[in-house]
């Protein structure tokens, strides 16, 4: 199965946590938290269309400004998802500037805050000089997006502060059997994203049809060459309290995850202080995944004590997670 969630953390294990989804075929890309996002290209920058905060501490955050420049010229809204402190948070951001030269700018800033119950939907559009203008406000079992390709589920946490973990799940996964394709005398193309993007947006809808060379063919048609399988599931949490209540709640969030990254701050010798400063150790975030039946522990998040050995947390951690 080619994957369609392409993850990539950008800064090391002691650095501000962050992590980059590129969707395979679509010219766009999710990000998950908002801290030093300098080491991404000005071209996947602007390829972002959604990012989810776990919370507002500065390393979570401060890439918003980093962002904001990177996209200012872009025609399609920006999406920011987090906890109910997002939404002044991001107003106070923009205060911060003077807009006297931006009404014509396409910009869009769509903020969604999250409170456990129910979520906030505000606008922030450059037309209006970054004004904030109040849609909508819903209530919500956790799923905070959905479209037909996937959707992201979120869950609040105790960090002393609420802070949100996030999943990532693909609806369904379409593999084309090609040896099929071929016997009925089609060939690999474009027009495959374009069959896949049917089947997703329009399932069981016998009027739509496909252009492949200069031959139209209903999709119907075409639809045993297509393999219907389990979707790819991705996790992210960090900067968590070790109570049960947190766990608990994780642990159902992140079930059976492809991959699930998760913050590792501090050793097991150092529970007390991981107790206090409300962030998980590494033998806890390695025993967490395995209870969850978590494919693979991608570990981040380090503290710097350990920047002279951080090999010790990935074997606590391992250890717990692989047996």
């Amino acid at each position: 199965m080619k994957p369609v969630f392409h993850c990539k953390l950008i800064n090391n294990y002691f650095d501000d946590p962050c992590l980059l989804v590129r969707i395979l075929h679509e010219k766009k890309a999710l990000l998950f938290d908002l801290g030093d996002i300098h080491k991404i290209k000005p071209s996947d920058l602007y390829k972002i269309t959604d990012v989810f905060v776990t919370h507002t501490h500065m390393d979570h955050f401060i890439g918003f400004d980093t962002l904001l420049r990177g996209v200012l010229r872009k025609d399609t809204p920006l999406n920011i998802y987090g906890p109910s402190s997002i939404l002044p948070c991001i107003q106070g951001k923009l205060k911060g500037y003077t807009w006297n030269l931006i009404e014509d700018y396409p910009t869009e800033i769509h903020v969604f805050a999250y409170n456990g119950n129910h979520v906030s939907h505000s606008v922030f559009a450059a037309k209006n000089g970054f004004r904030k203008q109040t849609v909508s406000k819903s209530k919500s079992d956790g799923l905070l997006l959905k479209n037909p390709l996937f959707a992201v589920r979120a869950v609040r946490l105790d960090h002393g502060i609420p802070c949100l973990a996030y999943s990532l799940e693909e609806e369904f996964h379409i593999n084309i059997d090609k040896a099929l394709l071929i016997r009925k005398g089609l060939s690999v193309g474009a027009w495959l994203n374009d069959f896949k993007r049917i089947l997703r947006e329009h399932p069981g809808d016998e009027n739509q049809t496909i252009r492949i060379g200069d031959k139209s063919y209903g999709v119907l048609e075409l639809s045993d060459i297509a393999r219907i399988t389990r979707g790819q599931k991705i996790s992210y949490a960090t900067d968590i309290a070790i109570s049960q209540n947190n766990l608990d709640r994780l642990s159902r969030l992140i079930k059976g995850s492809d991959i699930f990254f998760c913050e590792a701050y501090f050793l097991e010798e150092d529970l007390k202080r991981a107790v206090a400063r409300s962030h998980l150790t590494a033998k806890t975030a390695g025993a967490l995944a395995k209870k969850a039946d978590v494919k693979k522990l991608e570990l981040m998040h380090f503290s710097s004590k350990y920047r002279d050995f951080p090999d010790k947390v990935i074997h606590e951690a391992m250890r717990e997670f692989c047996g």
